[in-house]
Formats: structure tokens, C-alpha cells, sequence
């Protein structure tokens, strides 16, 4: 085990923003990566110096899970445990993920660890498509106060499903993320 230093994490950090600012992602990831990064180094001055026992993969694995937090508008785990947990059988879950990888070639990763709702499987999940082009979905044959949690892979679309659903009247919807947020997912992904 290497002993690193108040000085290392600072340098580790500031290597990092350097780097998100390089790296290719969306603008408004990258932007957002940044800021992280920087805040997190102006944060760490405020603790002292003192000699931590780390790994180099110890480390990169703290800044990195730091880096990865859940996408805007996701609902934190425990608001999903009291959201299925008030709502019982009458929840239901949207799954707006698109099976058509020409249409949604990143869906595949998350169809490979849970698949779409079936009769059998997910019962209380609907398949209810979002279109990134026409910005819509499928309504659900449902009422207007039905608890609904929706989800697509990590939490994007999920959040323009949430905003399209409440837009057309309804008024009890949560965005879960969906497979990739896994301590989301662990709360409603049987359902």
C-alpha cells in the first residue's frame, strides 16, 4: 500500500480537470465533468495534509466514482424505496428504452442486463418507447395519478419521459434512472 499525500490528491485532481477539458464528450458533460473536478479540488484545501493509505487504483477509483454522478433529475434511491413503497401495485414503470439499436444503439448495454417488460417478467413495467425526434411517447392507458417511475438506460431519456408524461396531465412521475444507476435500479427494476 503507497502512502500518498494531501499534495497528490490535489495534483490528481487537477491532472483530471485538465484531462475532462481534453477528452471527447458532449460539451455539456465535459463542462459538467469540469466543474466537478474543480470543485472537488477547491474542497480539498479545506482538509488538512495529512498522509492517507491509498492505491494509485484506490484513488482513481474515488475520484472516478465522484465523476459519475447520477444524471440531473434522477431520483436518489431512497425517494424511489418511499415512491414504490407508497404507491404498491398501482405503481407502474415506464420503460422507455428502444429495443431498435439503428435508432438507439446505446440501449444495448442496458437491454443486455435487463431486459424490456414482458407478460411474464417486469409485470408491473411498460414498454412505452420515447422518440428522440418527436420528442414523444406513447401515453399510458392509466390514470392521471397513477404512480409512474420512468427509466431508460441511465436516466436522460428518463427525464424527457417524466417531462412529457407530467405535460399531458400527469402528476405522480419519478425519473429512476434505470439499469446503469444500479443502487436506483435495485429499488423498482423487479416491478
Amino acid at each position: 500500500c503507497n502512502h500518498t499525500t494531501h499534495a497528490d490528491h490535489r495534483r490528481f485532481i487537477a491532472r483530471s480537470v485538465a484531462t475532462a477539458a481534453d477528452i471527447n464528450m458532449p460539451s455539456q458533460q465535459r463542462r459538467l465533468t469540469t466543474v466537478s473536478l474543480a470543485a472537488l479540488l477547491a474542497a480539498s484545501s479545506a482538509f488538512s495534509p495529512v498522509a492517507m493509505p491509498t492505491t494509485s487504483r484506490s484513488m482513481t477509483s474515488t475520484y472516478t466514482t465522484a465523476l459519475f454522478e447520477r444524471k440531473a433529475g434522477v431520483a436518489s434511491p431512497e425517494e424511489l424505496k418511499a415512491f414504490v413503497e407508497a404507491a404498491g401495485s398501482k405503481l407502474l414503470v415506464a420503460d422507455v428504452r428502444n429495443p431498435d439499436e439503428s435508432v438507439e444503439p446505446g440501449d444495448q448495454k442496458s437491454l443486455a442486463v435487463a431486459a424490456l417488460p414482458s407478460e411474464g417478467f417486469r409485470p408491473q413495467a411498460q414498454s412505452l418507447v420515447y422518440d428522440r425526434n418527436t420528442e414523444s411517447m406513447p401515453l399510458p392507458d392509466v390514470d392521471k395519478d397513477t404512480p409512474i417511475i420512468t427509466h431508460c438506460g441511465g436516466g436522460g431519456r428518463g427525464q424527457k419521459a417524466k417531462d412529457y408524461l407530467m405535460a399531458n396531465g400527469f402528476t405522480n412521475v419519478m425519473n429512476g434512472g434505470g439499469p446503469k444507476e444500479t443502487e436506483c435500479w435495485a429499488e423498482f427494476g423487479e416491478k
